[in-house]
C-alpha cells in the first residue's frame, strides 16, 4: 500500500493494489474508488483531501507486518 498526496490539485491517493484501474465510481462528491478489471478495489482517490482531513497529523497503527518503509 502506498499513499500518494499532490499539493498542486490536493488530492491523496491511496494505491491498494499495483494493479491498473480499469473502473471507477463516486461514491460520494470528490471521493472516487478505482476497480481493476476482476473488480477488486485498487485505490481510493480523495480529492480537496485537506478540506477534508487534517495532513499535517498522520499515523499508522496497529499493522498486521512488519515497520512501515519510507517511499
Amino acid at each position: 500500500m502506498k499513499i500518494s498526496y499532490d499539493k498542486a490539485t490536493d488530492s491523496l491517493y491511496i494505491h491498494l493494489a499495483d494493479r491498473v484501474s480499469v473502473e471507477s465510481d463516486e461514491v460520494k462528491d470528490g471521493v472516487v474508488l478505482d476497480f481493476d478489471a476482476n473488480g477488486a478495489l485498487v485505490g481510493i482517490d480523495v480529492q480537496h483531501a485537506s478540506d477534508r482531513a487534517d495532513l499535517s497529523n498522520f499515523s499508522l497503527s496497529q499493522l498486521p507486518f512488519g515497520d512501515p518503509v519510507a517511499a
